[in-house]
This record gives C-alpha cells, structure tokens and sequence, in this order.
C-alpha cells in the first residue's frame, strides 16, 4: 500500500514537467466531447455568494464539476464523480445507504448525510432533519455541480461541512438524447433527455430508470425519476419551474461483521436477510422562481417551493412509516455598482415530519414534529482595484420545534424547543497577483442542527438541553495557472474548531438519542492538479490528467462518553490520506480511454481508536468510440471495469457499531468486486 502511494506522488511530479508543453503548439485535437470548462479557471462561471461570478475571483474554496465530469464511470453511482474533489469523501454501501463526508464534517452520521446542504436549482433539497440525498438525482440529468467546503454563511445557509449545490443542463437549441447501458449483478440504467427551445420558451426534460440485482445477498434496487425544468423569458422578468418526482424501492443487506466481512461478503446480515428488509419512499420536489429586474443595478429573485416524501422502511427490530411535508419561500434582492455588490435576502422554509412505529402491525409509538426555520443573510463584495475582491457575508437564524405526540398509551411526551437566534458571520479575500496566480482566505462561522432523533432522549421526551454544533472555519489557498493553462494548480489549507458537537449513540439495536459531546478540531490540506500533457493532430493525439490529494487530521480536544477520556483521540470514519488520479488520453479521432486509481487512507473505526481499517487501492478503466450518422445523430459507445484488480474492501463503514448478544459489531458494508458495463448513447 505504501508502494502505492510513492507510485502516485512520484506520478504528480512527472505529471507536471513543463517539457510537455513542448507539444502544445500544434493544431487543437478534436474531443470526443466539449472541452471540460473546470481546466479553464477563467471561464467557469459559478454562483456561489453572487448571481455570476469568476472562479479565479472566489474568495474561497469551491469546486466546479461540469458534464464531462459527471461521466466517469457507468454514472449509476454518484460517489465515484464527488470523491475526485480534494476534501469530500463519498462512501456508498448500496445504492441506498450513502454519507458523504466534507471536511470531516457528517462523519458520524450512521447511514446517510448530514451536516452538508444541498440544492438543486437552488431549490432545498434538505430536508429540516438535515439529512440530504443529492445521489437520488441521476448523473445524466445533470449539467454541473458546484461544492462549497466549510460554512457558506449566506446564500446557502451555514452548514459546517459546506454545500452541495446541482443544476440541470442548460440549452437553447432543440436536442435529444437516449441511453441505455447494462452491467454486472444485472445492472441496468436508461435514460431519455432533451430540450425544446422556442423564442423565449425553454423546456428541459429527463425520465430515468435504474435497477440492479445487487452483488449481495437482499440487495435489489430500483429507482425511477422524472424531472423537468421549464423557462420563460421576457425583457425585464423571466419565470424558472423546476419538478422533481422520485421513486424508490431497494432492499436493505445491512452491514456485516468481520468474519462474514472477510469470508462472505456477498451475504446480507442475518437479521435482515430473515426478514427481507428494505426501504421504499416517494418523493416530490417542486419550485419556481420570478425574477424581475427592476433597473439597470437592481434585480429581485423570488421563489416558492414545496416538497413531500412518503416513507416505509420494513426493519428486524420494528417497521417505520414516516411522511414529510414542506413549504418555503426565499426572496433575494441584488444590487450591482461598478465596484460593490449588495445582496439582501429572506429564507423561511416550515416542514411537518411525522413518524410511526410499529411491529407484527401492532403500534409503538406515533409522533409528529413541526419544525420552523427562518434566515435574514447579506452579502457584501467590495473590489476596491481589479485585482482584490472582499466578500463580507452574514445569516441571522431562528429555529424552532414542537413535538406532539400521538400515541396515548406511553403518556404525553409532546414538547416544544425554540433555539437562540444564531449569527453566522463570514469574510473572505480573493487577490489576483496576475493572470497565472490567485490566493484567497476567508473565515466562517457555520452550525448543524440536531436531527428528530437527535432532539429526544431515549424515553420519547424533547431533551431540553440539546444544542447546534457550532464551529469556525479558517482557510487560506491559491489557484495558479501555467504554460498557457497546461498545468493548474487549486491548493488550499483549512483549520475547523468544532463546539457542542453532536453525536447520535446507539442505545439498544432500534433506540438512538443525541448529545453534545465536546469539542474536535479538524485540519487538512487539499490539492487538485489538472495538466494537458501532450496535444497532437495525430497519434498518439491528446492526453489529460487530473489528480487530487486530501490530507486531514480530525481530532478530539474536550470529549469524554460513559466514563471514558477520548481527548486527543482522531475521530473515526475518517480516512487521513485521500488520492484520486484519472488519465484521459485520446489516441485517435472520436477514440477515448480513462483510467482512473483511487487511494483511500486508513480510519479508525472507533472512538477509542482500538480499531483501525487499513487503506486500500482501486483501479478503474473505460473507453468510448463516437460516429456520426448523416441525418440521424451521433452515437457514443462504451464499456469498463470498475476495480480491475478485484479488491476486497469496504466500501462504506459505520463506526462505533455495537455488537447485541453474541454477535460481532458489523463494521463493514463490502465494496463491489470487480466489474463490467456497457452502453449506448444516442445524441440527436
């Protein structure tokens, strides 16, 4: 494993010998694709803290993925395109059981995301729990995906772990695209897109479907989606619709123990194959949005929107139904001058959760929780020369609960919790030296709220003395670009103290609860590097590379649980050292081929740090051929492997599990063996 961390670095440096810019003068090579707009810093428009804004003048850490990114492998999987991005780590036990982890940040989340926004369109897709679940959204129904790391304050709320912001393709011309691909485990994905633009009137629609068997033991998957985004320009208004509809149904393998980690991966755990176990829901997403320009300086956004969801999860331990619906509106005001932007806005979003329990249809509990959140934000950017850019930002929150329970027979447990208002404030530089170099820094401030589960103590009660984590970020980094855009480099470096943190604990094997447990502080260095290493007309043609690096230090500074002392201690779930490296070469006209290597780090598995999972290696490889049919189109096929080498690894680990009875704690959720697919894409 040690080998392969020297290969890569020694690769980063023969990656980045200016001699192969030597080549670069030549005639451009023909891609079988656009040109990706993340190798042109300069031209990258993202929409953090501003409507429209130069990568190369944001005063932080953010990272821009455009469609070609999106593409990496056989797209039925999201964490495979996140987890190039230096701080943000994707771990997927099934297509149904996801954390993403930014900065350390959601770590200790059992089995989904936490801790981390997301949108869609600008849209929330998270839920007032916290939870988010930005990979139910098909690859190919995206057109880009913006990640802020750390508190964004703002425009996007105050996460500790940053944002997740996605955005559905954009065209004006009229256009259509079919695929369909079918890979191992009897895994198959279609999807049917296309535009329809007319004068001012744009129309974008996908329908998708993915199903799979599954590599273990009940782990069948389905999911079907529909989204479409409408548009209506006029000269001083416009109006943006966007419709999600989503459904769900996949079985529930579980994690394992080590034993049945390392000898049957393919099993499901015992209780849940017994049982059949699995999880099944609906979701609905839908919003629009009025903007008005109101002068030449002055815009307003306006928007509505709405979501529901409908739930049932079959579990070993009792079965839960839950339903959630939500409402909110968000109104932003833009002024623009020659040298200050202004940004005033309002979010208020209500949501009601409510939940049942019940085993052998006999009923456990029933609750229903109304949460009501509201955010005041400003955004200040001031450019005092070309060359400097200082964003002031800052979002005054006021949250609160009221829990009213359902269920006669266990007493009243019905409550209600109003947190103090919470200030976040944040500041950030971005300096341009020259064309070739940018360094930034910024500071923030950034809460998380505590989930349902979190807010109640073991018996069912609202714990009165439950609070937010809350935490500052501080980070400085620089973008540098040579040999006319050849070689990039975005390196960053970023320091987290995290207060009051939360953490869910398992009490029994079906009764969760929430404490703030202390302080931890989270350090890293992130490095992307993207290089153009060689460019000719003819063979051997046009080769890419972009490799990425994370190195972090989470640790415990004040935290002690049931007696015991962690301070110190590194948190758990979190792998230290993270390397991407994918290679794209095109040898040929309309003929690709990528690698890509993945090396993840070792992590605790524990908050004692008496266990450790060791680090592993992941090779992947996929080419593609592209031909025109005169009159009818463009077709695109291709194939690949995911982890040529067949590893055998965990793909995913719940840390601080806990063995009931006689059995092992089940740590592990197995990574797929090695792999195959293939597909069809049909442009028109």
């Amino acid at each position: 494993m040690y080998y392969s961390i020297r290969l890569s670095i020694a690769l980063i440096f023969f990656l980045s010998l200016p001699f192969v810019h030597a080549q670069t003068g030549e005639k451009p090579y023909v891609a079988i694709q656009q040109p990706d707009s993340v190798i042109l810093l300069d031209d990258v428009t993202v929409v953090g803290f501003q409507l429209s804004n130069k990568l190369q003048t944001f005063p932080g850490s953010l990272s821009v993925l455009a469609n070609k990114d999106l593409n990496l492998s056989d797209g039925t999987n999201m964490a495979t395109t996140l987890n190039t991005i230096p701080g943000v780590s994707m771990q997927s036990g099934t297509y149904a059981t996801n954390r993403i982890v930014i900065r350390g940040m959601g770590s200790r989340t059992p089995y989904n995301t936490n801790r981390i926004r997301s949108y869609i369109n600008d849209i929330p897709l998270t839920a007032a729990d916290g939870i988010s679940t930005p990979e139910e959204i098909d690859m190919q129904s995206l057109g880009r995906i913006e990640v802020i790391k750390g508190p964004t304050s703002a425009l996007y709320g105050s996460g500790l772990g940053g944002s997740i912001n996605l955005y559905t393709p954009v065209s004006y011309h009229n256009e259509g695209n079919l695929s369909a691909n079918y890979g191992s485990f009897n895994t198959m994905k279609t999807n049917l897109s296309g535009t329809i633009h007319s004068g001012n009137t744009n129309l974008w629609g996908s329908f998708s479907h993915l199903q799979s068997d599954g590599y273990r033991e009940n782990n069948a998957y389905k999911r079907t989606a529909f989204m479409t985004t409408a548009q209506w320009k006029q000269t001083k208004w416009s109006v943006k619709s966007t419709l999600m509809l989503t459904k769900v149904n996949g079985e529930i393998p579980s994690s394992l123990g080590k034993t049945q980690f390392e000898n049957e991966p393919q099993a499901a755990a015992s209780n849940w194959s017994a049982i059949e176990g699995f999880k099944k829901y609906q979701k609905a997403l839908a919003g629009i949005t009025l903007m008005n320009i109101l002068s030449s300086k002055l815009t307003n956004h306006f928007t509505i929107h709405g979501k529901w969801s409908d739930s049932y999860e079959k579990r070993p331990f009792n079965n839960l139904t839950d339903q959630t619906m939500s409402a909110g509106m968000r109104n932003k005001l833009s002024y623009y001058r020659q040298k200050t932007d202004w940004i005033l806005g309002i979010d208020w979003i209500a949501e009601q959760y409510k939940w049942k329990l019940d085993k052998n249809e006999i009923l456990l509990n029933e609750n229903r929780e109304n949460r009501d959140q509201l955010s005041v934000f400003g955004i200040v950017n001031y450019r005092p020369s070309s060359r400097l850019n200082i964003s002031i930002a800052g979002t005054l929150n006021y949250i609160s609960y009221q829990l009213t329970d359902l269920y006669a027979s266990n007493g009243d447990q019905s409550g209600e919790r109003n947190f103090p208002l919470i200030f976040s404030p944040r500041i950030g530089f971005n300096y341009k030296v020259n064309d070739k170099i940018v360094g930034y820094a910024s500071v923030g401030h950034g809460f998380s709220l505590p989930s349902p589960e979190e807010t109640l103590l073991p018996e069912g009660d609202v714990n009165p003395d439950i609070k937010p984590e809350q935490g500052m970020q501080y980070e400085i980094g620089t973008r540098l670009t040579f040999l006319d855009k050849a070689v990039e480099i975005d390196a960053s470096l970023y320091w987290i103290e995290l207060n009051d943190l939360l953490i869910t604990k398992r009490i029994t094997e079906d009764i969760f609860t929430g404490m703030n447990a202390g302080k931890t502080r989270h350090q890293g260095f992130e490095l992307l590097l993207r290089n153009r290493l060689f460019d000719f007309s003819h063979f051997p043609g046009k080769l890419n590379s972009a490799f990425s690096y994370t190195f972090s230090r989470n640790r415990f500074v004040d935290f002690a649980d049931d007696g015991n002392t962690y301070d110190g201690n590194d948190l758990p779930g979190i792998p230290e050292q993270f390397l991407q490296l994918q290679l794209t070469w095109n040898p040929l006209d309309r003929i690709e081929v990528s690698t890509h290597l993945q090396y993840t780090g070792s992590q605790h598995l524990n908050d004692a740090n008496t266990m450790k999972y060791e680090g592993y290696f992941l090779v992947s490889i996929k080419a593609s051929t592209q031909f025109d049919i005169k009159r009818a189109g463009t077709f695109n096929i291709y194939a690949g492997v995911n982890n040529l080498t067949d590893n055998h690894y965990a793909s995913m680990l719940v840390v601080n599990a806990i063995g009931f009875g006689n059995n092992e704690p089940r740590y592990y959720y197995p990574g797929l063996p090695r792999n195959m697919y293939m597909g069809i894409e049909y442009r028109f």
